[in-house]
C-alpha cells in the first residue's frame, strides 16, 4: 500500500491485487482481454478502485508516441477574430481530451519562436491558418497530421482544408452596392501575401467586371488602422470612389478615418463595407456593414477535421456560410 499522503502507483496496485505490474498496466489500459482472466482484471479494477489510483495518462501517452497536443497556427492576435477561432478549437479539443497550444507569428509576419525542440515528437498535430504558413517551415508542421484554413484545396501541401465561403461573402458585398447604385469602387486589400485575400479580389474584380459602366481601383494596406487610413487617402485622391469595399473591418476603420479627413460623409457621399463583423464593425460610427465570419464555427470546424485526420476518415466538406450584415455604412450614391 502507498504510504500516507503518496499518489498510489501501479506497483502498490499490482502489490495488493497479488499480480505483476504488466498485468495492472493491460487492465488499466483496457487491453486485458485474451492476456489475462476476467477475474483477474476485476481484482486489479477493485485494488486500484480501493487505493484511489489513477493512471498517469501523460506518461502512457509519450510511450505511445502521443501527447494530445495540437498547435494552431495563426498571424499576430491582434484581433478577436483568431481568439475566436482558438476558443472553437479548444472546445472540440476538450470534448475528445485534446489540449490546443497557439503559436502566433509576431506581427503576422514571419515564424515565431519554435514553442517545441522536436515538433514531431512533442505534437499530434498541426491546425494552421494560410495567413501565417511560413512558420509551418519553422516547426517542420507541413510534416504532421495537418488542417489549413483559409487556404487553397489545390494547393495546400496535400494537407485537409476549411474554409469559409469568402466568395460568396465578396458576392453578396457587390450585389448590395451595385444594387444601391455604386458604379465606382475602391478596393482596400490586405497587403498579405495570402489565398484568402486573392480570393477576395478575384471575385471582386470579376462582380464588378460583369456590370457595365463600373470601374475598380485597389488600394494595398497592411492590416492596420494607420495603414489603412494612409493608403486609402492617397487612392481616393487620385480616383474618387462612391463605394469602398474593404478586406477587413480594421482596414474599413482606416477608411473612415481617411474618408473625413477628405472632408466626405459616411454614407452620404461615400459607402463603406468590411469583412469579419468585429466588435469594431459596431463601435465605429456610423456602424459598419460588413460580412459576417463565424470564428468559433470556423475553429470547431478546423478541430474536428484534424481529428478525421488524425483517425483516418474523411473531413466534412464544404465551405462554412457567411452572411452580409447590413447597417448604417452604406446606402445609395450621391446623384451626380
Amino acid at each position: 500500500m502507498a504510504p500516507a499522503g503518496t499518489r498510489p502507483t501501479s506497483r502498490d496496485v499490482a502489490q495488493a491485487a497479488g499480480v505483476s505490474q504488466a498485468a495492472v498496466s493491460l487492465v488499466m489500459g483496457d487491453k486485458w482481454r485474451g492476456r489475462v482472466s476476467e477475474t483477474t482484471a476485476q481484482r486489479v479494477r477493485e485494488a486500484a478502485r480501493e487505493l484511489g489510483y489513477r493512471p498517469n495518462l501523460a506518461a502512457r501517452n509519450l510511450r505511445l508516441g502521443h501527447t494530445r497536443t495540437v498547435l494552431l497556427v495563426v498571424p499576430a492576435l491582434t484581433t478577436e477574430f483568431f481568439a475566436g477561432v482558438y476558443t472553437g478549437a479548444a472546445r472540440i479539443a476538450a470534448q475528445h481530451g485534446f489540449g490546443v497550444v497557439l503559436y502566433p507569428s509576431p506581427e503576422g509576419i514571419g515564424p515565431a519562436r519554435n514553442p517545441f525542440a522536436s515538433a514531431q515528437a512533442a505534437l499530434d498535430g498541426v491546425i494552421a491558418s494560410s495567413m501565417a504558413a511560413d512558420a509551418l517551415t519553422a516547426i517542420r508542421g507541413d510534416q504532421l497530421p495537418l488542417v489549413m484554413l483559409d487556404s487553397d484545396p489545390e494547393g495546400s501541401l496535400g494537407a485537409a482544408t476549411v474554409n469559409l465561403d469568402i466568395t460568396n461573402g465578396i458576392r453578396q458585398v457587390t450585389e448590395h452596392l451595385l444594387g444601391l447604385g455604386h458604379r465606382t469602387f475602391l478596393h482596400l486589400a490586405a497587403d498579405v501575401p495570402s489565398w484568402t485575400f486573392e480570393v477576395r479580389a478575384r471575385e471582386l474584380a470579376a462582380r464588378i467586371a460583369a456590370v457595365p459602366g463600373t470601374t475598380v481601383h485597389t488600394a494595398r494596406a497592411p492590416i492596420s488602422i494607420q495603414g489603412a487610413l494612409t493608403a486609402a487617402e492617397t487612392a481616393l485622391r487620385r480616383h474618387p470612389a462612391t463605394a469602398v469595399v474593404c478586406d477587413d473591418d480594421k482596414l474599413a476603420a482606416g477608411a473612415y478615418k481617411a474618408i473625413r479627413r477628405l472632408g466626405l460623409r459616411i454614407p452620404d457621399d461615400i459607402s463603406v463595407t468590411g469583412l469579419d463583423d468585429l466588435a469594431l464593425a459596431t463601435a465605429i460610427d456610423p456602424e459598419l456593414t460588413t460580412v459576417r465570419l463565424d470564428a468559433e464555427l470556423f475553429g470547431e470546424r478546423g478541430m474536428q477535421a484534424l481529428l478525421a485526420v488524425l483517425e483516418g476518415r474523411e473531413p466534412t466538406q464544404g465551405d462554412i456560410p457567411v452572411q452580409l450584415v447590413v447597417r448604417g455604412s452604406t446606402a445609395p450614391p450621391p446623384a451626380p
